[in-house]
């Protein structure tokens, strides 16, 4: 027990381990896919096939971990199951061992008290005998024998009271262990020891006593020790007998193995010996053969010849006989062969395991065999003589065989025995063919030499007896033929010798072989033993088997004894049955005797009436006579009195009569329960037989469901003994009230009443009354029987339908979930394409700001050439000579660039175009998609709704036709009444109407149809019509679809059932007709042709729903295997489930969360309320099935109940088809108990439900996650809807504000083409920039507002832009504008329009929207509600968990307890013996140092004596040396020296011997410390080995017990059988007697009845067979009607069912649909806010396009400037060419004027001044001047007259020097004003093209560039503007360069006319324009 409990817990430990690791393991690997869950988020690839690798490696890497899980769990799952069966078998089994060990101690307890007190009495006789023996033992001769008795007595007692003083201690403790338990047996087998020898003691003693008192004390002492002496001889022999019995029972089997083994070896031995005898024989013929002397007379040469040859001829047939020998031992080696084999095969089981050993025999046996062929080559090769050789050969084949058999036997079979006895028989065989061999060498040597002789003899004889050599001749002839013989034997021999050797090879390679064997056969001893040590074990175990096996037949043979009380009750209940029908005879005759009583008082009361009327008479003669009246009066009330108390009587005797028949009646009732029960009963015994032959089987699995039905069946005993107490108490009071009545009618029949006559009449009446009405109830319960068995077949068919049923719900459901995961997978491919397209986006989007970036480092590149032309032209406008060149190069340059950046932009342009192009197509190719969605939706939805139409139809069709049915069979109800009233006529106007409705209700349904197809097919062409495009865009989603089409096909198969359903109620339709018909016309035997075709269409009918129910057996299988697939297909999409979620997720927190969690509650409610819709579906089809089978049972019973009046035969087929069908239902029981098994099983596989529990929290966590998006998108669509709202009125406006701009356009129009006269071309350029920029601030406004969920809005906008950028192109060709402003207003008229209708739509597409979130809102409320159940039955199924996980927690931690108790008990003990160790070494560590020290102390004290004595012998050495004896002081010091050395050597010696001794104390005390652990140990051993022993000897006195007590109720059992059979037999006999007797009775009654009831019998046998048929039409009518209606019902509520559930489906599909348009408008918003980035970017662009445009607008302004430049140049250099020989006479006038004003020192500057005007240079000046002062003014004048035209146009004057005065004239003022204005001033910035903005604000982007630009951009949009300010402008822009520009600039001098940008500028003095150059002059002078 204890190492089974162990077994068991390492069991339970390493399983637990196992699991530990196995969870820890899956711990592990959840925490790292939960890491690579998380991880899969951040890693975002940008290209989509690099995304789409990844996401299929991660798919892999998932699904593989997925597997993996799957495994694990499994295998966790599997381990749980069976530490779940190891909990429950040790539970049961420490149950089991407990009770028993508590039944065992309470025996034990009982026991030990029972001995205890007999010890008490024994001890108390013991020493009152021990008394009596001290008091009468005082014989002095007999002293020692006494003295040596009473001393063994004493010895006894001695060594008994003091074990049984201190022997019972600390036994009753509070908890019993097993070594409680094992002790408390040893002390009751101690104590049981002691009182055996206490009896025997006390036996002794009173036989003593009795001696000594009977006789002397003497003889008695010598009689008692005689006596003594002979018990003890007695004793010793019982124990050597008993030793002996032991020891020849433990020797049984080495005595049957040492017989085996002596049987072999004596077999072995025989044969040897047998051998050995041949052997010998041969010798002695040879030596009788050559032990013949030779005599050497030549006369008896010749006889000793023949003698010769007479001796070789024997020997011939002594060969012949050895060969004849050979060949029987060679037979009887194949007997003994065949014994061996038998030998073989007993010994099979012992030696398989040599098998490998032998494969080498087999070997060596081949090699064997070769080498035998080689010699038999060899022998060939060697044979001469070929007659005789083939003889040899042909034995030698056939031996050679033998042992080709034998080998190939060993071989085969290879055998230790065998093999063995086969050597044996080689080395025998070796053995005799050597020694053959010595004997025929030896004969031949003998037969030579004698040839030898005989020849000599011949040659010697030949000379003398000539006569004699016919006969030598002959002789030689004999003796050459004996020869050849010989050398045939010799050959011969040589080859048995060759074969011997051989053979010795053979037998030497055995012997070495089984050598090896014998090695081989002790290791496979070893392993023998050890196998025999695994045997015990296995051995232990089959005893634990056997015991459980007892237990086993225990519970069966008790299951037999209840099969026996339940036969026993069965027949306990006959024999009740038999009482109650005696009772009920007895009752009968009880009933007969009072009829006859009431005859009699009939009799009597004519009687009294007779006497009555004469009295009457009497009195009326007797008028006279007042007394006699009187008497007679009194003797009236009296008999009035009489009469009132008979008929009180009569009442009660009525009432008792009726409470009698009541009472029969339930009497009855009760045997017909009875026997019911019995057939139950008889039912139930044969299941049990069968479960019992079952149980043999399988007896683990099928105990307890044993155990359960026996307590069902004993509960059922029970129930059926007291149910026939009940009825025997109701039968003894009926026996009461029979006898009560009795009583009472014999008091009446004492009474006397006239009126009896008539109450008997109605007694008759009411009698015949009652057993019509038991005659009616009868029948009834005939037909209630008969329904129950109807009901019981209808339940197991239900059964089976609702599994169908179930299958076909699971089956859908699966249909579901793949059309969940084709919308999932469309949903997928859907995300990925707006992934790659979002994806597109946002590269657009960075091409878009690299080409943005690009052009801010254009601009910036622009504004730094802009600084350097700028930087040039100030480097231009120095006075440099050559600097016109360099400016004009820089001016090409710059043109160069600017193509070039031209060209770039433009290239730029291409590109923004070609992405443009890009995203119209991929926006394009999205709509395509949502399309193609749609239209696949829309293709599905009508799919589904025409399948819901022709389920509708057949529906309608179906309901017609069970309308139809029930109306004829109301027609035949109505007909089956007329036929009783002979009201036939309108009963056929009823069925013409009816045939009429039904007519038009079919055609009414045909034209539904077929109005539905025409709709359909227009539906379907319009889609088609529509779709043929995307179609052909998105083959490949349609695939997938189509699939799910395919799958509908089954529910056309389903239609096609409906469809013939419809022909079997057609069917029945046309026989009701018939029947109508039939009953109008004809009477009852149409009625029974009609009822005869119901039965036939009935059959029909049922094969045709049998083949229905079998075609839905085999959809069953189809969508079964279906439904596995698609679990396959489940498995491997649920990785990709994850990832879903995961985009799930991330889309719900992109979302707004808010309502997201009462939106979560309501799809809980949703899904809760559509559980519950499914769980109303599953009744309303159990229901269907229901009303199915109870169609198929009424259609069966009540055809058997309409034709039970027609024909007999019918009626038999009908029973016989009850008895089949009660057959199949006793097999559908025995089934139905199967599927319990089954289901028990199933019961262990809910771990699977778990998993598909987890997979359902997966599903639910799915639904919430959609729910949540759904209740996100409903918050988005309010949200979109508002802000569509919103934005229609906004466009509204806009539309409003656009044609307010329109008509500011054509009025601004109008206004330009009036000024179009009188303004020149700048206010036209002016204009232009004024016009644009305003146009621009309104378009962008307009763009300002983005569409949102709107794309044709947003392409309407698109087209508004492009329109307002042509009328901007129009208002700058202004010509051109008038037309396109017509268009344009007429465009946006159509636009309004449109625009208009598109609100509608959109309004319109709102409400079907709003319509589809309030389904929706219902469909998430029942989801909430189906969530919130499973929900509860997770937590339920949770919780159940939560519990087996506490309870495997728990026992693990009890184990685990147990373990580290053990653990830390086990280190405990280790410490404690290390400390002991450690205190040991330490303890001797101490000795030895103390040992050291005391040796040291020693060392120290003798040194001390030495010194002493040293110091002694030096004062005596001083002393004598003052005594002068120096001598002997040298002598005495010599001896000192030599003493005190030996006594070191002794301390030494003394110090090494104490040590040793030390050491051998120290190793003894170890020694001895070691044998005490050992001792300790052997003490424990004994102790366990005592214990175990006693534990198996209670283990078996228990299990002798259990045998011993199972066969006293065995015995028991076959006792009460016994008396059982004969209180039956005598029942039997008794109520077999009763019935005789009552037959007896009632024949007599009878026979006085039959002659009067005949008649009344006769017709009341009519009334009640026309009442009974009229009944049964009627009943079976009214059961029709009522399956009919109950089918209508269930087939109503099925289609409504069924309606339902393809509403669900459609609601589904619109909710799948709704997902879909949500996620499309998800994806709406997303192209939206891609389409407002590309809003921003087309804005951008258009800023571009405004730029280019003011870009040409400059260009254009530029080259006009150009123009006028190059207008202006040549005027310039026309005025040159004019004015080069002129000279102005204002200046010169002025000159001439101020030379002749200045003084005459002064005036050579004046006239240099002039001469620098006039272009001469200063030396020619200074040498004109010279020439002045010598000629005079005339030559200068003269000369400056003549003129010399070098270059008259004016040169920028060098400044003047610095040495200048200050009182300088007006020359030279005006010389330094003309040098200081000369100077170049730095110019105006110009303001670059590209920094004009004319929106305001610049973008952010461009900040910084803006930034720089911002004072220039607020000039040139002052300039632009209109506001030409000459202060704010600069100064080259205040003077204008054209001619007629200004009035101010029309008349003037040169100086002041404008200056190119070529030319050096001068700032102008602010003058007025009128003023001329001579006033401005006179005013300085003035100055």
């Amino acid at each position: 027990m204890s190492s089974w409990l162990g077994g068991i817990g390492s069991g339970l430990g390493q399983s637990l381990g196992q699991v530990g690791g196995s969870l820890s393991s899956f711990t592990g690997q959840i925490s790292n896919f939960t890491k690579d869950m998380l991880l899969e988020g951040v890693e975002e690839v940008g290209d989509a096939v690099t995304e789409l690798q990844v996401s299929n490696s991660k798919l892999a890497e998932v699904e593989a971990s997925f597997t993996t899980q799957k495994s694990e769990y499994d295998r966790l799952r599997k381990l749980y199951a069976e530490l779940e069966e190891k909990l429950e078998a040790s539970e049961i089994q420490n149950k089991a061992q407990s009770a028993e060990y508590r039944t065992l101690l309470q025996q034990k307890d009982v026991e030990i008290s029972h001995l205890k007190a007999r010890q008490s009495g024994l001890q108390e006789e013991y020493q009152k005998l021990q008394h009596s023996a001290q008091s009468a033992s005082i014989g002095p001769a007999l002293l020692p024998v006494t003295t040596a008795s009473s001393t063994t007595t004493s010895s006894s007692a001695s060594s008994f009271m003091p074990q049984s003083s201190g022997s019972h201690q600390g036994f009753h403790g509070d908890e019993m262990d097993l070594s409680d338990v094992i002790w408390s047996q040893q002390e009751i087998n101690r104590l049981s020891t002691e009182v055996m020898r206490l009896e025997s003691e006390v036996a002794h003693w009173r036989r003593l006593s009795q001696t000594s008192t009977a006789a002397g004390a003497g003889s008695g002492d010598q009689g008692e020790i005689l006596k003594l002496q002979r018990t003890i001889k007695d004793l010793r022999e019982e124990m050597s007998r008993e030793v002996d019995e032991h020891q020849h029972e433990l020797a049984a089997v080495q005595d049957a193995q040492r017989q085996k083994m002596a049987d072999i070896t004596r077999r072995h031995r025989d044969e040897l010996a047998e051998y050995e005898e041949r052997i010998e024989e041969l010798e002695e013929q040879i030596q009788s053969g050559g032990s013949q002397p030779t005599s050497p007379s030549d006369s008896s040469k010749v006889p000793e010849l023949q003698k010769t040859i007479s001796s070789l001829q024997e020997a011939a047939d002594q060969w012949e006989k050895q060969l004849a020998e050979l060949s029987a031992s060679l037979e009887e080696a194949q007997r003994k062969e065949a014994s061996l084999q038998l030998e073989r095969d007993d010994a099979l089981e012992e030696n398989a395991g040599l098998l490998q050993n032998y494969t080498r025999l087999q070997d060596s046996v081949t090699e064997l065999q070769t080498r035998v062929q080689e010699q038999e080559g060899k022998s060939l090769q060697k044979v001469q003589l070929e007659h005789e050789i083939q003889v040899l050969r042909k034995n030698l084949a056939a031996s050679e065989k033998e042992i080709e058999r034998l080998n190939s036997l060993a071989a085969a079979e290879p055998k230790e025995e065998v093999e063995h006895a086969d050597i044996l028989e080689l080395n025998t065989i070796i053995g005799t063919l050597r020694q053959e061999k010595e004997v025929l060498e030896q004969d031949k040597l003998n037969l030579q030499e004698r040839l030898k002789m005989a020849e000599d003899q011949i040659v010697s004889n030949n000379e003398t007896e000539s006569g004699e050599s016919e006969a030598l001749e002959d002789m030689r002839a004999e003796l050459e033929r004996r020869e050849k013989a010989l050398r045939i034997t010799e050959e011969e021999r040589d080859t048995l010798m060759s074969e011997l050797e051989e053979l010795d090879r053979q037998n030497q390679d055995a012997t070495q072989h089984m050598i090896s064997v014998k090695g081989q056969l002790k290791k496979a001893e070893a392993e023998l033993t050890s196998l025999n040590a695994e045997l015990n074990t296995t051995k232990d175990k089959n005893e634990t088997l056997k015991q459980e096996l007892e237990t086993q037949k225990e519970k069966i043979s008790q299951s037999a004894f209840t099969l026996n009380d339940l036969h026993m009750g069965k027949q306990q209940l006959e024999g009740s049955v038999k009482e109650l029908k005696d009772k009920l005879g007895q009752a009968q005759e009880h009933n007969r005797e009072a009829r006859r009583e009431i005859t009699e008082l009939k009799k009597t009361l004519q009687e009294r009436e007779e006497q009555l009327s004469a009295a009457k008479a009497e009195r009326d003669q007797a008028g006279d006579r007042g007394t006699e009246v009187q008497g007679a009066h009194e003797m009236l009330a009296g008999k009035e009195r009489e009469l009132s108390d008979l008929r009180r009587e009569l009442d009660e005797t009525r009432s008792s009569q009726e409470k009698v028949m009541s009472e029969d009646y339930e009497l009855k009732m009760e045997n017909r329960r009875l026997k019911e029960e019995s057939e139950q009963a008889l039912s139930k015994s044969t299941g049990l037989t069968k479960q019992m032959k079952e149980s043999q089987a399988s007896l683990n699995r099928t105990v307890r469901e044993k155990d359960t039905r026996i307590e069902a069946l004993k509960l059922e005993k029970t129930q059926l003994e007291g149910e026939l107490r009940q009825a025997e108490s109701k039968i003894t009071q009926q026996s009461k009230q029979y006898q009560q009545t009795i009583e009472e009618l014999t008091r009446a029949r004492s009474m006397d009443a006239s009126a009896l006559q008539m109450e008997h009449e109605r007694a008759i009446k009411l009698n015949q009354e009652k057993e019509m009405e038991i005659a009616q109830l009868k029948r009834d319960m005939e037909q209630v029987a008969s329904d129950h068995r109807d009901t019981n077949e209808m339940l197991s068919i239900t059964v089976a339908g609702q599994k169908q049923l179930t299958d076909l719900l699971q089956e859908k459901d699966a249909f579901t979930e793949t059309l969940k995961q084709n919308a999932s997978d469309l949903q997928m491919e859907m995300e990925n394409k707006i992934t790659v397209i979002t994806k597109e986006a946002e590269a657009l989007k960075q091409v878009l700001e690299e080409k943005e970036k690009q052009l801010g480092g254009m601009k910036e590149d622009n504004s730094h050439l802009k600084e350097e032309i700028d930087r040039l032209r100030d480097q231009q406008s120095r006075p440099q000579s050559l600097a016109e060149p360099r400016t004009l190069d820089i001016i090409t340059e710059l043109e160069t660039e600017i193509t070039q950046l031209k060209a770039s932009r433009s290239r730029f342009e291409e590109e923004v175009q070609t992405l443009r192009r890009m995203a119209e197509e991929q926006q394009g190719s999205l709509l395509l998609s949502q399309q193609s969605l749609q239209a696949q939706q829309t293709e599905l939805e009508q799919a589904h709704g025409r399948h819901q139409q022709t389920t509708l139809n057949y529906d309608r069709l179906i309901h017609a036709r069970d309308e139809e049915i029930s109306r004829l069979q109301q027609i035949v109800d109505q007909l089956s009444e007329s036929r009783s009233r002979a009201d036939s006529p309108p009963v056929q106007g009823e069925v013409i109407l009816q045939e009429d409705k039904t007519q038009t209700l079919n055609q009414e349904n045909g034209n539904e149809k077929h109005d539905l197809s025409k709709v359909e097919i227009e539906k379907l062409v319009r889609g088609i019509k529509e779709k043929e495009t995307e179609i052909s865009q998105l083959n490949e989603k349609n695939l997938s679809l189509t699939k799910q089409l395919d799958q509908l096909v089954v529910s056309r198969d389903e239609v096609g059932k409906l469809s013939q359903m419809i022909l079997q109620k057609d069917l029945e339709i046309q026989a009701l007709h018939a029947r109508v018909s039939m009953g109008v016309g004809g009477g009852h035997s149409q009625d029974v042709l009609f009822l005869q075709q119901q039965l036939q269409a009935y059959a029909v009918e049922r094969e045709q729903v049998l083949a229905v129910l079998n075609e839905k057996t085999r959809e069953n299988s189809q969508l079964r295997s279906d439904h596995h697939r698609l679990m396959d297909m489940i498995a491997g999409k649920e990785a990709a489930l994850v990832k879903l979620q995961q985009e799930n997720q991330r889309l719900s927190n992109m979302s707004d969360p808010s309502g997201s969690q009462e939106m979560f509650k309501e799809t809980i409610q949703n899904l809760s309320r559509i559980i519950r819709e499914k769980d109303i579906e599953i009744d309303a089809l159990t229901q269907k099935c229901q009303t199915l089978v109870t169609v198929l049972q009424t259609s069966g019973g009540e055809s058997g109940a309409g034709s039970g009046g027609v024909s007999s035969n019918q009626f038999e087929e009908l029973l016989q088809e009850r008895d089949t069908l009660k057959q199949q239902v006793k097999k559908m029981e025995e089934w139905k108990q199967q599927v319990i098994t089954t289901v028990k099983n199933m019961q262990h596989e809910s771990a699977q439900l778990q998993e598909e529990l987890i997979k359902l929290q997966g599903q639910v966590t799915a639904d919430s996650d959609c729910s949540s998006k759904l209740t996100v998108d409903y918050t988005r669509l309010i949200q979109s809807y508002e802000q569509k709202e919103r934005r229609l009125g906004s466009l509204s406006q806009e539309l409003a504000q656009v044609q307010q701009t329109i008509t500011q356009l054509s009025s601004t129009k109008e206004v330009l083409l009036g000024k179009l006269d009188s303004v020149a071309q700048t206010p036209e350029a002016v204009a232009a920039q004024s016009s644009a920029p305003s146009l621009t601030v309104d378009a962008p406004s307009h763009q300002t507002s983005p569409t949102v969920n709107n794309e044709k809005l947003h392409d309407e906008l698109v087209r508004l832009r492009a329109q307002l950028a042509e009328k901007d192109n129009m208002i700058r060709t202004i010509q051109e504008n008038n037309h396109r402003l017509s268009n344009s207003a007429s465009a946006s008229e159509t636009e309004q329009r449109s625009q208009a209708e598109e609100t509608r739509q959109v309004r319109e597409r709102l409400d079907a929207l709003q319509k589809s979130v309030r389904e929706k809102d219902l469909l998430i409320k029942t989801k909430s509600d189906q969530l919130n159940q499973v929900s509860e039955s997770l937590r339920n199924r949770e919780n159940d968990n939560e519990v087996l996980k506490q309870a495997v927690t728990n026992l693990k931690e009890r184990a685990l307890i147990l373990e580290m108790d053990g653990r830390t008990l086990k280190e405990e003990n280790e410490l404690v013996a290390a400390r002991s160790r450690e205190k040991e070494s330490e303890f001797r560590a101490l000795q030895e140092t103390n040992m050291q020290v005391s040796l040291l102390l020693r060392e120290k004290e003798f040194e001390l004596s030495a010194v002493s004595e040293k110091a002694a012998t030096v004062e005596k050495m001083l002393k004598d040396k003052d005594q002068g004896k120096t001598g002997e002081l040298n002598q005495l010091l010599n001896e000192l020296k030599s003493m005190q050395e030996k006594a070191v050597l002794f301390q030494q010696e003394r110090d090494q011997v104490m040590m040793a001794l030390k050491q051998k104390q120290m190793e003894t005390t170890a020694v001895q410390t070691e044998l005490q652990h050992v001792r300790d140990k052997e003490q424990r051993l004994n102790l366990e080995l005592e214990r175990l022993r006693n534990h198996l000897l209670e283990i078996e006195d228990s299990y002798t017990r259990e045998a011993l007590a199972a066969e006293d109720r065995e015995t028991e059992l076959r006792r009460r059988v016994a008396m059982l059979d004969e209180k039956l037999a005598t029942s039997s006999s008794a109520v077999e007697n009763a019935s005789q007797q009552a037959s007896m009775q009632v024949e007599s009654l009878q026979e006085q009845l039959n002659g009067v009831v005949k008649q009344r019998d006769d017709a009341l046998i009519h009334l009640r067979t026309s009442q009974e048929q009229v009944n049964q039409y009627a009943v079976s009518l009214s059961n029709l009607q009522m399956v009919l209606e109950q089918f209508q019902q269930e087939e109503k509520a099925m289609y409504s069912a069924e309606l339902e559930r393809h509403k669900k489906e459609k609601e589904e599909w619109k909710r799948k649909a709704q997902r879909l348009e949500d996620q499309a408008s998800a994806l709406q918003i997303n192209l939206d806010e891609a389409n407002t980035a590309l809003d921003s970017a087309s804005r951008l662009t258009d800023q571009l396009d405004l730029k280019e445009e003011q870009l040409e607008e400059l260009k254009r302004q530029v080259d006009v400037r150009q123009e006028m430049l190059e207008e202006a140049q040549r005027k310039l250099m026309n005025l040159l060419n004019s004015t080069e020989g002129k000279i102005d006479k204002v200046l010169m006038r002025n000159l001439f004027l101020g030379y002749f004003h200045t003084p005459k020192t002064k005036r050579a500057d004046v006239l240099r001044l002039m001469g620098s005007v006039l272009g001469l240079t200063r030396e020619d000046v200074d040498k004109m001047l010279e020439d002045d002062g010598r000629h005079g003014v005339t030559g200068w004048v003269s000369s400056w007259l003549g003129g010399r035209g070098a270059q008259s146009v004016p040169n920028t004057p060098q400044r003047p020097t610095s040495g200048q005065g200050l009182n300088s004239s007006f020359s030279e003022m005006f010389v330094k004003f003309l040098e200081i204005e000369s100077t170049p001033s730095l110019p105006a910035p110009i303001l670059s093209v590209h920094d004009i903005k004319p929106l305001g604000a610049p973008p952010p982007r461009r900040i910084s560039s803006a930034a720089s630009s911002t004072s220039a951009g607020a000039a040139a949009v002052g300039k632009r503007a209109g506001d030409t300010n000459p202060f704010l402008a600069p100064r080259s822009a205040a003077v204008p360069l054209l001619a007629g520009s200004g009035s101010g600039a029309s008349g003037g001098h040169l100086l002041m006319k404008p200056i190119s940008d070529a030319l050096p500028t001068f700032t102008p003095v602010p003058v007025s324009a009128e003023a001329s150059a001579g006033a401005v002059l006179k005013d300085l002078l003035k100055q």
